[in-house]
């Protein structure tokens, strides 16, 4: 099976369609969404129904802490984040507010992990950005394969019959044997808010048939996206991270 995963879509809705787009004729088993729906973007409403009709059609979906702050005012959040989320909240319904609460904060297929932060301690939720913090998740599960999101940069790292942890060079496009004597952990980029210096849209598939795990970009309209956040009064600087992409 292939399955499709896509993380932190930040209520983006012309990345998530690009995305959803892409996946059409890629043999798809299932979309694995692991959190973030909302948060920063000018479509929490549309972005927060697509995903309940996925799920709805065998989609699993992850609590992010965006997701929690919507229903926890007291969700740590930077000032920006905190902004966007105050903006957001009462343009959702209970019912969606009800859904967003309602989601796990993990799952799991066989031998592999979904969680949106860190496997260590996942309401933490603990940026995965180097080999140290990638330890954190290795030492607290026996799971071979764990993907997360959160940093919005992908990244993959290894864990080998030594203990030794390695970080893997990313290439789009590129697909990764996760070779099965290590374990592996993949940081999923960004749908709707990528940090990797492409304004692009950000996924990845794990073919657990090959098992390989390819980090994919999408194009799709950016400047779409940046006159919605200017014209909700969001903050210029959500405008200027989607125009670079960082």
């Amino acid at each position: 099976m292939r399955i499709a995963i896509l993380t932190d879509i930040h209520a983006n809705r012309e990345a998530f369609e690009a995305v959803l787009a892409d996946l059409d004729g890629r043999n798809i088993g299932r979309i694995v969404l692991l959190g973030d729906i909302v948060g920063y973007g000018p479509d929490p409403v549309w972005c927060v129904e697509r995903v309940e009709r996925l799920v709805a059609e065998g989609a699993v979906c992850i609590k992010g802490n965006h997701d929690s702050a919507v229903g926890n005012p007291g969700e740590h959040l930077n000032v920006t984040a905190l902004r966007a989320i105050n903006w957001t909240r009462p343009l959702l319904t209970e019912a969606h507010k009800t859904f967003l609460a309602g989601l796990p904060m993990r799952a799991e297929e066989g031998d592999v992990l979904f969680v949106h932060a860190s496997a260590n301690d996942p309401e933490d939720w603990i940026y995965v950005s180097d080999t140290g913090s990638a330890m954190g998740s290795f030492r607290v599960t026996g799971a071979r394969v764990i993907l997360v999101g959160h940093r919005h940069v992908p990244a993959l790292y290894s864990y080998d019959m030594a203990r030794r942890v390695k970080a893997q060079r990313v290439v789009a496009g590129m697909a990764f044997p996760l070779i099965r004597s290590r374990r592996w952990l993949g940081v999923v980029g960004s749908v709707g808010q990528p940090r990797d210096g492409v304004a692009q849209a950000n996924y990845a598939i794990l073919d657990l048939a090959q098992n390989e795990l390819t980090f994919r970009r999408v194009a799709y309209d950016v400047q779409k996206t940046v006159s919605k956040l200017r014209a909700a009064g969001l903050p210029e600087s959500l405008a200027m991270r989607l125009n670079w992409g960082t």
